[in-house]
């Protein structure tokens, strides 16, 4: 697990625009912001970047850069991509299992029609030096951050030059 003020692993990543995204590249004003998704075999992570796609303008405008990423193969992650209309974020594929466990996600076993294992959900805000601010980290599917919450969280630490807490 990786505490908040600590430095986050460092990901290299293949986008489904077959670029690659590096976080030690990033240079945002104030955040980058990583979610990590189940996958494609997931309505609630549908609805949720969906959710992040209508919002992505009110993050960019407080300075933060964001990217989408999963464990699904390149071929899912490209039809991901194409059938949530979530063109505006970057979609990063094939997150190991072992570089999630590495960033503290839990990792499921697949039933039904899932992956035989995936990541589940997890969001980390993290400040220009790479070191993590906030995380929010879920055993299941459910109850995720909504980014208004996330966007009044961010308005409230930007203009209260808010501490990252959870370090101790």
């Amino acid at each position: 697990m990786i505490k908040p003020r600590e430095k986050a692993p460092e990901i290299k990543i293949d986008l489904v625009n077959d670029t690659q995204w590096k976080l030690s590249d990033q240079s945002p004003e104030n955040f980058t912001m990583i979610v990590f998704y189940r996958g494609k075999h997931c309505p609630i992570c549908k609805k949720q970047l969906q959710e992040l796609q209508r919002k992505l303008d009110k993050f960019t405008e407080r300075g933060i850069g964001v990217i989408a990423i999963s464990s699904d193969t390149e071929e899912v992650a490209k039809a991901t991509y194409e059938e949530w209309e979530i063109g505006d974020i970057p979609v990063g594929y094939n997150f190991s299992i072992e570089e999630a466990r590495n960033w503290g996600l839990f990792i499921s076993k697949g039933i039904k029609k899932e992956p035989e294992y995936f990541t589940e959900p997890g969001l980390f805000i993290l400040k220009p030096d790479g070191t993590v601010y906030w995380e929010s980290i879920q055993s299941m599917p459910f109850a995720r951050p909504s980014f208004n919450d996330v966007l009044s969280g961010i308005d409230y630490i930007l203009n209260e030059g808010y501490p990252a807490r959870g370090e101790a």
